[in-house]
Formats: C-alpha cells, sequence, structure tokens
C-alpha cells in the first residue's frame, strides 16, 4: 500500500469535484487524511453558552451561512513501520438521521488503495457514532484482519455504559443514535478492544492519549518522527475554538472540562509548532497553530501537489 496519493486524474475517485484525500509526510512517517463528508448541523452547535449575536458575528465574519454549518469529518491513515493505523471510523450509514453527505469513508478509503485487510490496528479518538460508525456498514467487519487491534481509553468504554448526557445541547434524536451506536460497536468488536489508561504507543512514534473533556475518554494521536510532529485532536478542536476557545460545543459531555483541554492542545501546538489535523476542521485540516494574545490563530498549510 501507498499513502503518497494526492488527487490525480487517473486514481479512482478523480470524478469528485473535490479531493477527499491529502498526503502528509511527517518524517518518516505517512499520514493520509481522508474526508467522510459533512455533516449539517444548527449553527448553535458551534457556542450554545454564548449569545446568538456573538455566534452571528463569527459566522458572518467567516462569511458563513447563519442557519446551518457544514461540519467536516476527516479520518486518518498513519504507516510507520509495518503497522497500518486507521484513526477513526467515519460515520458510516444511519438511514433514521438522513445525512446523505456523511459516510463516505470505506469507499474513499478504497479509492485512495487502502485494503481494509491490510489495516493492523484501529485509534478510537471516542466513540460518538461520527467515529466509530463506519465500522458498522453491512460486510467491513468481514473485510477487516483477524488480529485486527482497535485502541480505546478504558473510560470511554466505561462511559457508554450509561451515558451522561445532561450538559450537551444536541438535536433531537442524536443522544438516542449516539448511544445505539457506541452499543452495538462494542457488541460487535468487544474482542477486537485493547484498552489502555492513560496513553498508548500503537507503533513507533504513534502514541495515542487521553484527554477526556469532549466525551471522559476522549484522546488525541500524537505523530512524531525526527523533529517532525502532528496531532490528530479529534473532537477537541473546532473551527470556532481558536477566537473562542471557551465556546462549548454542544457535542460535549463536560464542556467546561473539554475548553481547559482545547486550551492545554493549541497552547502545545502554538508552542512546538506541531501540524494539526481535527475530525470537524475543513478539508484536509492540516496546518499550524498560532497565538495571539489570549487565544490562537488558525494557519492553514498551503497544499503540496
Amino acid at each position: 500500500m501507498n499513502l503518497d496519493i494526492t488527487s490525480r486524474a487517473d486514481l479512482p475517485g478523480a470524478e469528485e469535484l473535490v479531493p477527499s484525500r491529502y498526503a502528509v509526510k511527517v518524517g518518516n512517517i505517512d499520514v493520509l487524511v481522508v474526508s467522510d463528508g459533512v455533516l449539517p448541523l444548527p449553527t448553535r452547535m458551534l457556542g450554545h453558552n454564548v449569545d446568538s449575536s456573538a455566534r452571528a458575528d463569527w459566522l458572518n465574519d467567516m462569511f458563513l451561512p447563519q442557519d446551518a454549518f457544514d461540519w467536516a469529518l476527516n479520518a486518518v491513515v498513519v504507516r510507520s513501520g509495518d503497522r497500518i493505523i486507521l484513526v477513526d471510523a467515519g460515520l458510516g450509514l444511519d438511514p433514521e438521521l438522513n445525512l446523505p453527505r456523511a459516510g463516505h469513508l470505506v469507499r474513499r478509503l478504497g479509492d485512495a488503495g487502502i485494503d481494509l485487510g491490510s489495516v493492523t490496528d484501529i485509534v478510537l479518538t471516542h466513540m460518538h457514532m461520527d467515529h466509530v460508525g463506519g465500522l458498522l456498514v453491512d460486510g467491513v467487519k468481514e473485510r477487516l484482519c483477524d488480529d485486527l487491534r482497535i485502541h480505546v481509553a478504558r473510560a470511554e468504554v466505561k462511559f457508554w455504559e450509561a451515558p451522561d448526557f445532561s450538559q450537551v445541547n444536541m438535536p433531537a434524536g442524536f443522544p438516542d443514535a449516539l448511544r445505539a451506536t457506541a452499543q452495538r460497536f462494542r457488541a460487535e468488536y468487544e474482542n477486537q478492544l485493547r484498552l489502555f489508561d492513560d496513553e498508548c504507543e500503537v507503533a513507533p512514534g504513534v502514541v495515542v492519549s487521553r484527554t477526556g473533556g469532549h466525551t471522559p475518554g476522549h484522546s488525541v494521536v500524537r505523530v512524531s518522527s525526527g523533529n517532525e510532529r502532528l496531532m490528530f485532536a479529534g473532537d477537541a478542536v473546532f473551527a470556532v475554538g481558536f477566537e473562542h476557545p471557551d465556546w462549548h460545543n454542544g457535542f460535549e459531555h463536560d464542556p467546561v472540562e473539554a475548553a481547559r483541554v482545547r486550551v492545554g492542545l493549541l497552547q502545545e501546538l502554538a508552542e512546538n509548532g506541531g501540524l494539526l489535523v481535527a475530525t470537524h476542521m475543513p478539508f484536509p485540516s492540516v496546518g499550524h497553530v498560532a497565538a495571539d494574545r489570549d487565544a490562537f490563530r488558525w494557519v492553514p498549510c498551503f497544499w503540496d501537489y
């Protein structure tokens, strides 16, 4: 398998208006960002703890519509040595939620030349349905290798035994769908789970660390090789979170802790100059973080063709 794939016209998926994969080198480690599509959600989800006029001002400044916001859904594939690691698995298919522009990860992995059977490890930043749902698509489990290892924080698995939705601010139907998907995922993949408490080295230079906040077991993946670094921050960072890291996202189960975690991760990235990729940043979500007085600034990378 070769992860050094960009958007050549002779490759599968070339009929797409926008390329759905983007390759990055982190020292000797290959990283491929793959889009699962977009998830349209009410703009209130960007910051339900602030006045609507503040959200409207931010959306206006960003040239975005006021009613609904398309959240990108990004996953990554990492190749380190002989390990092929999929970080998060996309939304999958949930016809009851009517989300036709999401759930494309499995097909797009195939378009990128990635055989599901070659994946040795899966890392889950957390167990929300847009991160585990792709593993529940019909026929996917049968295509995965028999000795697949799925790494997830122990606290995350424990949380979904009796999840607390008291501090979230989600559209109707989402709590039930999240709960059902997490329970089904655990039932399907119990034997492949490799639980960790605080940190786990999945492969040389690939470390997953529990942050909590968004969910109790939410984790980030740090990739490092030589002097180069990349962090996949999962749902700890959203587009609005640079200027307004204290805004509460509607899917955060502990929004105060999530804001604390977000600030800490953004400070780390601003100090070390590493690359950031996050699930819901606009594709391909590859860039740097700069400190900007008491907040931060997103500096997207120029695409490398």
